[in-house]
């Protein structure tokens, strides 16, 4: 059996707020069968260091086989193409 392709998955789940699009990305990864890496933000100081570092202006941020895919809309697309 081929190993399942492997995706890390950066999203915020903050004390006060799930973000709904974190979650939907997660879920369209497990329905397409990826290995999750799923690395929570936990404070809004998390989420601002890793969006200066990749330089991106929101989360989440999905990556598969070190490539950054984007957010949960350029995941569908990205999906999609298959």
């Amino acid at each position: 059996m081929a190993d399942r392709l492997a995706a890390t998955l950066y999203r915020m789940v903050l004390p006060d707020h799930v973000c709904p699009f974190g979650v939907r990305a997660k879920e369209m990864l497990d329905d397409a069968g990826f290995a999750v890496d799923d690395r929570i933000l936990r404070s809004r100081d998390e989420v601002e260091a890793f969006k200066a570092e990749h330089g991106v202006a929101t989360t989440p941020q999905v990556f598969i086989d070190g490539e950054r895919i984007g957010g949960s809309d350029d995941l569908e697309r990205y999906l999609a193409k298959g």
